[in-house]
């Protein structure tokens, strides 16, 4: 009988901790549903941009474009709802948004411009999605190798790899269109950043916190009342339309595509696993090597299953992990229920052509600030490292100028083997490279450290020789640059120079 209790205790304090966790939060409805659709609004751009490139890249029509548009919406939906809610050995339960990754661009219109058309990437993404998910747990033994010095600097590293799309949508997000780059364009997203700062000054916590999405909605109707917003093709096209499986033909496999699509799921994995460390350190829970194997497992599920209904390989958004650290709603449900948003937007395309009618300035202008917020996410947490008498600061100076040379640079990488631009063309993935070899090369094999190899070693802390503290008396002091003694006078402080005559 006294076993059953204490059984039934136990049971309860378990119930009680696993909701003390910050994701595990559930807020009303009305909030949740709102908090989701900012989620949705903050990565639309990104997640049609992929569909877009490869569907020209095809030679399809725009109707066929809309179909694969609609399909990636309906594809993420569904990956961001397993992702977060989670079953047996799937599912991080966190708060990532997943949808389709640009990692994989440049390769799939390599696949198609080869000659094996769209149903060869098809085929790739679903081989090379199934051995990564055979692989997936030698990334989640990886953990031990993520101590803050490697997790901030893949942290700032997201947000900063991240400030060119934001710039590039402020702009106008068309290089080619002869309004790139206008006053009015630049003008409209710095409204929008100014709308964003000013409700985030807002004593209202519900207005703080959705600060983005209504900084969105108001830019967007100052856009309308400049004539810089169309919302005459919202009522074109089919309302409801659900995912044709293989609507472009079933899929050929083809052995150079899947070995390609095969380093893109391996960039992926690296990505996905810095963003569930990311988002864990921002929602300060516990993220272990069980953890981080669930959700890469579920990653690649969705990517296996994502071309039975037109879509590609899928990964989480790096620019929905700021959201979370700018609007401190931590809560997996909130994307949950902006993974339900993208389902529906993706059997609804009116809905969709809705959401693609916010001007790109416009997401521009809140990007500058949720990537900004990633990169300062990342540096809080470099700030809890130690810097003395270690390597730290220079592991966090070479993988984050490591990280940064794709961006300063995109064409750096244009002469390597293809399969060496692939991984380090991604500043996120190069960085976490970097990061974690020198972390292992300094920390973890310390044959040959010393104290003072490096002037990085030497300029981390201030030293004082013990010859000069015996030259103290008990209530000496500093004041205004000058060494005062317990009488209050001040005592002469002699030159090297004259001290040596």
């Amino acid at each position: 009988m006294n076993t059953k209790k204490k059984s039934g205790a136990s049971t309860a304090a378990t119930g009680r901790k696993q909701s003390d966790r910050p994701e595990d939060q559930r807020l009303p409805i009305g909030s949740t549903f709102a908090y989701g659709f900012q989620h949705v609004l903050t990565m639309y751009g990104g997640i049609i941009a992929p569909p877009l490139i490869i569907g020209a890249a095809a030679g399809m029509s725009s109707q066929d474009i809309g179909l694969l548009i609609a399909a990636c919406l309906f594809v993420g939906g569904l990956a961001t709802i397993l992702q977060t809610i989670g079953i047996p050995f799937f599912g991080s339960k966190l708060p990532l948004v997943q949808g389709v990754s640009f990692a994989g661009v440049s390769t799939m219109v390599a696949i198609v411009h080869g000659g094996g058309g769209i149903q060869a990437v098809f085929g790739s993404v679903i081989a090379a999605s199934l051995i990564g998910l055979l692989i997936t747990p030698l990334f989640s033994k990886i953990i031990r190798f993520f101590p803050p010095v490697v997790t901030g600097t893949v942290i700032t590293t997201i947000g900063l790899t991240l400030m060119p799309v934001a710039a590039n949508w402020a702009m106008g997000g068309n290089s080619k269109a002869p309004n790139y780059g206008s006053m009015a364009n630049i003008g409209l997203a710095a409204a929008t950043m100014a709308i964003v700062l000013l409700l985030s000054k807002v004593g209202n916590a519900a207005i703080s916190r959705l600060s983005i999405l209504l900084a969105m909605v108001l830019g967007t109707l100052i856009a309308f009342a400049f004539g810089m917003a169309d919302f005459s093709k919202v009522g074109q096209g089919e309302i409801v339309a659900f995912p044709t499986p293989f609507a472009f033909g079933p899929p050929t496999f083809e052995l150079a595509a899947i070995i390609s699509m095969l380093i893109v799921i391996l960039v992926t994995l690296t990505e996905t696993s810095a963003d569930i460390i990311a988002v864990g350190e921002i929602v300060g829970t516990k993220v272990d090597s069980k953890r981080i194997g669930d959700g890469l497992r579920a990653d690649m599920l969705s990517s296996a299953i994502s071309p039975l209904f037109n879509s590609f390989t899928q990964s989480a958004f790096a620019q929905n992990v700021g959201l979370v650290a700018i609007t401190g709603v931590k809560s997996r449900f909130v994307v949950s229920a902006g993974g339900l948003i993208l389902v529906i937007l993706g059997l609804l395309p009116v809905l969709g052509r809705v959401v693609a009618a916010v001007p790109t300035p416009v997401l521009g202008g809140a990007g500058v600030v949720l990537f900004g917020t990633v990169a300062a996410s990342g540096i809080r947490t470099l700030a809890k490292v130690e810097y003395k008498n270690n390597m730290n600061l220079i592991i966090v100076a070479a993988s984050i100028g490591f990280g940064m040379i794709p961006i300063a640079a995109p064409a750096f990488y244009d002469k390597f083997p293809s399969w060496f631009g692939t991984i380090f063309h991604s500043g996120i993935s190069s960085a976490a490279v970097m990061a974690i070899l020198l972390n292992l090369l300094f920390n973890h094999l310390k044959a040959g450290n010393s104290e003072n190899q490096s002037v990085f070693v030497a300029g981390t802390g201030r030293v004082v020789r013990e010859e000069d503290l015996k030259c103290l008396a008990h209530g000496d002091r500093f004041e205004d640059g000058k060494l005062i003694d317990c009488d209050g006078k001040e005592v002469p402080v002699e030159s090297a120079s004259k001290s040596d005559h």
